[in-house]
């Protein structure tokens, strides 16, 4: 006679319950199986990208669609299993990124509150990037040291500080850190997650 062990006698006691629970339901799996729904990424197009939160590189799958107007619509993103990277898995904000593109509260132009006032108002992204350059450029001309305490050339700006994404690649650190180093920059900081 066969020895059944505890671990056996309870998995066949869970079982055993959930089939007389699921008879006395009357629940059929062969109607149930009957049953057709149009799913969400019916009729989709798969297309493979990069996560844009780190440095990591992790793989996703993107689903599109095209829409009633034309448009192609981003419809869900999740891990690309096929990955050697991230094996079909992300981080929070890996899984969160379909908001990145749709979500209602993102902000789709730069916005500008001018000093003094209370409303923020929309501008182009001209008028952003001159306005960057004129606040940079105000805040280096009015804290560039050329002397330090003891008459050494120094020639650095303490009032500006710059952070590195993690999403930048090699390259793109590098050409941020050169440009900062030649406003003398000195406050450098790259974050990595990794």
């Amino acid at each position: 006679m066969e020895q059944v062990t505890r671990r056996r006698f309870l998995g066949l006691g869970v079982a055993g319950t959930g089939a007389v629970g699921l008879s006395a339901l009357g629940f059929d799996v062969a109607a149930a199986s009957q049953v057709k729904q149009a799913l969400r990424l019916d009729g989709t197009t798969i297309k493979h990208s990069v996560c844009p939160y780190c440095a990591v590189g992790c793989s996703i799958l993107a689903y599109t669609k095209q829409s009633d107007s034309g448009h192609t619509e981003l419809v869900q993103i999740e891990g690309d299993p096929d990955s050697p990277v991230n094996e079909g898995t992300l981080c929070p904000k890996g899984a969160s990124s379909l908001q990145l593109a749709m979500s209602r509260r993102r902000v789709p132009t730069p916005l500008y509150r001018a000093p003094g006032q209370t409303d923020w108002q929309r501008v182009s992204w001209d008028f952003t990037l001159d306005k960057l350059a004129q606040n940079i450029k105000a805040s280096r001309d009015r804290t560039f040291v050329t002397q330090d305490a003891n008459g050494n050339v120094v020639n650095r700006c303490e009032g500006i500080a710059f952070a590195g994404g993690a999403a930048f690649s090699s390259e793109e650190g590098y050409l941020a850190a050169k440009l900062m180093r030649g406003l003398g920059v000195v406050h450098l900081e790259q974050q990595a997650r990794v």
